[in-house]
């Protein structure tokens, strides 16, 4: 995305000896760099606009998780070979077993699509070349600005399939499983990410869900919710994990110097402050 951020560095430092400090020229560069609009390339290479923010076509910027945080989910809990963060594992698999043991979710609820490396979102989202790119990101995060690539993230298949409505479509928002998923699915620490009329205006997408753990002291809570905490707060999840209350500890009372300061003078219902005693 800072590509060209990064050459005019790159030929900075070409510019100076090694170990040599020339703070002229580094803020000369520094000025042409902010100068320099911000650009995140696309498809076919294509350019659009990156907000001071870091978001591109609506979307903030997400960085990869690293492979060896990754783990496979069991293939009891997936449509698809998948894998995602081993914090969230323990969570996704009591969700799919409650749901399972439910009659009210009249089905199963498994795992869909979890994490994408900046490079399978590029595909996906460049594979739909005859709209534009500002259409596509509706429904498709540009690459580098996918919650899937946290790692934290996944979409959910319900099965049975109900109307032979596919997966990935609002209409999985008529079954039973998802119903039970809204209910539910705070308690396992997931909240869906793009609910119906978000203010980020992307598509809403029922199937699509974030883990920020049920509370703070989960392990990988606190990374989770670290990387989502622009998106919580700007883009409300619904339902979304509630938040953890701040706590402010309790602060002795000041002592209070009694006889410092005179009680005030009353005649007739009218008071007026006394004056300070001489000492």
């Amino acid at each position: 995305m800072l590509t060209q951020h990064g050459a005019a560095l790159a030929s900075c430092r070409a510019a100076w000896p090694e170990g040599a400090v020339q703070l002229p020229t580094i803020l000369a560069a520094l000025a042409v760099i902010a100068a320099t609009p911000v650009q995140a390339q696309l498809c076919d290479g294509g350019r659009v606009p990156t907000s001071a923010d870091g978001r591109v076509l609506g979307h903030l910027p997400y960085g990869d998780a690293a492979p060896d945080a990754l783990v496979p989910v069991p293939s009891a809990l997936s449509v698809n070979s998948c894998v995602l963060r081993r914090e969230v594992l323990p969570d996704l698999q009591r969700l799919i077993e409650a749901a399972a043991r439910d009659p009210a979710a009249g089905g199963q609820i498994l795992a869909l699509s979890c994490h994408r490396s900046i490079t399978y979102q590029e595909a996906v989202f460049c594979r739909e070349g005859q709209t534009d790119a500002a259409q596509r990101a509706l429904s498709v995060a540009p690459p580098g600005h996918s919650e899937h690539a946290t790692g934290f993230a996944l979409d959910f298949a319900f099965r049975p399939r109900r109307n032979d409505c596919p997966d990935a479509e609002a209409c999985v928002a008529a079954t039973p499983a998802f119903r039970w998923l809204v209910k539910n699915a705070a308690r396992y620490g997931f909240e869906m990410s793009f609910p119906a009329g978000n203010r980020q205006r992307v598509k809403w997408e029922p199937w699509h869900w974030r883990w920020v753990g049920a509370s703070a002291t989960v392990p990988g809570a606190a990374r989770a919710r670290a990387l989502f905490a622009d998106a919580r707060v700007r883009y409300p999840a619904e339902p979304a994990v509630p938040r953890d209350p701040v706590v402010i500890a309790q602060v002795a009372a000041p002592p209070v110097y009694m006889g410092a300061i005179a009680p005030p003078e009353c005649r007739k219902g009218k008071c007026k402050v006394a004056r300070a005693k001489k000492r």
